[in-house]
């Protein structure tokens, strides 16, 4: 299995540290020449591996870190995402419903990523939580995941016990899903809630 984060801005950045954290490789990729971003990678950690974006969403998972609007750029970067997982951390906060023609944010990113199973999760902790240790008091910060393909929610379920994190499963996009997704110019209820689970 092999992974790869697409954007590495704050939220990019904090994602690629618990994978460093682990001492598990993922590869990093923007739309911009990997050079440029090669000595921020190399001070996360030497598991950290800048890519160009064409190579890097070669990975069986891929977490998306970019901006919503940007998220069709990605998709296009392959013809097919059949057999990948998508990890959808964007947040299409201040996007009018309309522009989304009234579907969950993530059920409108899934449909870039042809023949992809997308997972929506990581996206509701702000990029400065994020980047911090997952394990505290005692416990392990927690993480919603959505998604309307059960495997898929398994599989990204085992990654984040992996990075340290305790996955908790809200059910479909369109159901639990919209607790950890903007619509319009409002959060969803438990976007930016700070919880962790006591072992």
């Amino acid at each position: 299995m092999n992974y790869a984060i697409i954007g590495f801005g704050n939220i990019g950045q904090a994602l690629a540290k618990a994978f460093a954290r682990r001492g598990i490789e993922v590869s990093v990729a923007t739309t911009r020449d990997p050079e440029s971003f090669a000595s921020a990678a190399a001070a996360i950690g030497p598991t950290i591996i800048p890519k160009k974006l064409a190579d890097a969403v070669k990975a069986n998972i891929v977490f998306l870190a970019v901006r919503f609007e940007s998220h069709k750029d990605v998709a296009k970067a392959l013809s097919t995402w059949q057999g990948k997982t998508i990890v959808d951390v964007t947040n299409a906060y201040g996007v009018p419903t309309e522009d989304l023609g009234g579907q969950p944010s993530s059920k409108f990113v899934a449909q870039a990523f042809t023949g992809g199973r997308l997972v929506k999760g990581f996206n509701h902790l702000v990029a400065a939580v994020l980047d911090q240790d997952p394990e505290v008091q005692g416990g392990r910060r927690v993480v919603f995941l959505a998604g309307d393909d059960e495997g898929a929610l398994m599989e990204i379920g085992v990654l984040a016990k992996n990075l340290g994190f305790a996955p908790v499963n809200l059910g479909g996009l369109s159901e639990g899903g919209l607790l950890v997704q903007a619509r319009g110019n409002t959060w969803g209820q438990l976007i930016f809630k700070n919880l962790v689970e006591l072992d």
